[in-house]
């Protein structure tokens, strides 16, 4: 890996690297193999959970450890683009970020994204959390929130466990509700993104703000 650079080394031999080693009759690239096979691939396997990871032969609570902090770095990584004090400037500085949060939530999740009047980030927060395909979401709490943030501008984003990003006709009224509560005072509605499995729809994209 160090020779010919990781983007050249198998989805195995990078997971091996990361596992160090094997265990008696297992070699470390025969167990990255298991694992990739029995979660379906890298996603899978570091959306897995510590109990499904340690219940696989020859792995123990050390490489599962292991493995659950790199999905976490991976996550804080990209949270990095969206820490407070950061800029948004377009669509694409908030997409990769949802994308890693919200895309492997197996419940609906609803957050909101509060910016300064420079559009610099205040804060990240979930409001709501729901059900595999539905969430309450209550428009004077986001307003409540965006109050005590001193927020001047918000973007509203949720995921759907379905994987179909396409925003739904209750997704638009909500997007409306808030809108308009918002507006009372004083704030503005900059987007709502609807995350699924590996899309990221923009409202204000597609003209439904």
């Amino acid at each position: 890996m160090v020779n010919a650079g990781p983007e050249r080394v198998s989805d195995a031999e990078l997971l091996a690297v990361m596992l160090g080693r094997g265990v008696r009759g297992l070699s470390v690239l025969e167990l990255a193999r298991n694992l990739l096979a029995t979660f379906g691939g890298i996603r899978g396997l570091l959306n897995a959970s510590f109990e499904d990871l340690v219940a696989v032969h020859g792995m123990g609570a050390g490489k599962a450890a292991t493995l659950i902090a790199a999905r976490e770095c991976g996550c804080r990584y990209l949270q990095e683009k969206l820490a407070p004090g950061q800029s948004i400037h377009s669509p694409g500085d908030s997409r990769e970020f949802l994308l890693a949060r919200l895309r492997d939530r197996p419940h609906e999740v609803f957050c909101c994204l509060f910016l300064d009047n420079r559009h610099r980030v205040l804060a990240f927060d979930e409001l709501f959390r729901g059900t595999i395909d539905n969430t309450t979401v209550y428009p004077r709490e986001v307003v409540r929130q965006a109050l005590q943030r001193n927020a001047a501008a918000v973007i509203l984003a949720h995921n759907h466990p379905s994987g179909v990003a396409e925003p739904s006709e209750a997704d638009q009224l909500i997007t409306r509700r808030i809108r308009g509560a918002l507006e009372l005072i004083d704030v503005r509605l900059l987007d709502h993104f609807v995350v699924g499995d590996g899309v990221c729809t923009s409202l204000a994209g597609r003209g439904m703000l």
